[in-house]
């Protein structure tokens, strides 16, 4: 998979080159590439934005070196192009899976009040949003999405590690235990300890559902009504 991120500051994605994110690209797994949409402005100054007609405040980022960058690093459209905005579709893990099986994702990050209308119209497939609220730009959510995405490329993590993760199966994570077996004095779950595979899972299983009740009851609605 290869993920190209439109940016007016390249050098925010630096740390995708740390971690499992950046061992997958020196493994060659996955290609990630930050582009300067400065680099593309046809005036003197390199501007990329300017003030709003109608008015209002702040700047909004021009159409042209938007529209000169995503010509340039996609110019048949063979991308999935996204734009990170506030008003678009919440993030969520089936988007993601859905997106993971891309080739080729461009995703473009808007900065300052916002992008010209047209940039969006003419060249982004889908808005995405990564919550309800709202960012100085749209660097943090690219990381964020090209982070989740990535986990799904074959070869980054292990397939084991994708199956029993929050939102996997509709619900949130079990919690984990590691040694030592008692930490200041309390003690790891007696279940985890039997070496009983069935009741280890039936615990996990039970304590998924009480945590989703708990802090996510909607994950649990969107089950249609089948109970888990």
């Amino acid at each position: 998979m290869k993920i190209t991120v439109l940016t007016l500051f390249p050098d925010m994605f630096l740390p995708l080159k740390q971690s499992i994110v950046g061992r997958a690209v020196e493994n060659g797994k996955l290609q990630i590439e930050a582009v300067n949409i400065r680099d593309y402005a046809q005036n003197k100054h390199k501007k990329c934005d300017d003030y709003p007609f109608g008015g209002g405040a702040g700047m909004v980022m021009m159409p042209q070196p938007i529209a000169s960058c995503m010509e340039a690093v996609d110019p048949d459209h063979k991308a999935l192009r996204i734009f990170m905005s506030p008003r678009g579709k919440t993030l969520n893990q089936q988007t993601v899976q859905r997106l993971a099986s891309a080739e080729d994702i461009v995703i473009l990050c808007g900065h300052y009040e916002g992008v010209d209308q047209r940039a969006v119209d003419m060249f982004i497939d889908e808005e995405i949003s990564i919550g309800d609220y709202v960012l100085t730009g749209g660097e943090l959510p690219a990381m964020v999405l090209v982070d989740c995405v990535a986990r799904y490329v074959d070869g980054v993590i292990s397939g084991g590690s994708l199956v029993d993760e929050s939102f996997s199966d509709g619900m949130l994570e079990y919690p984990q235990y590691t040694r030592p077996a008692v930490f200041r004095g309390v003690p790891v779950p007696e279940v985890l300890l039997s070496g009983n595979h069935a009741d280890v899972d039936k615990w996990r299983r039970e304590q998924s559902e009480k945590i989703t009740r708990e802090r996510r009851p909607d994950l649990l609605e969107k089950s249609d009504g089948k109970g888990l």
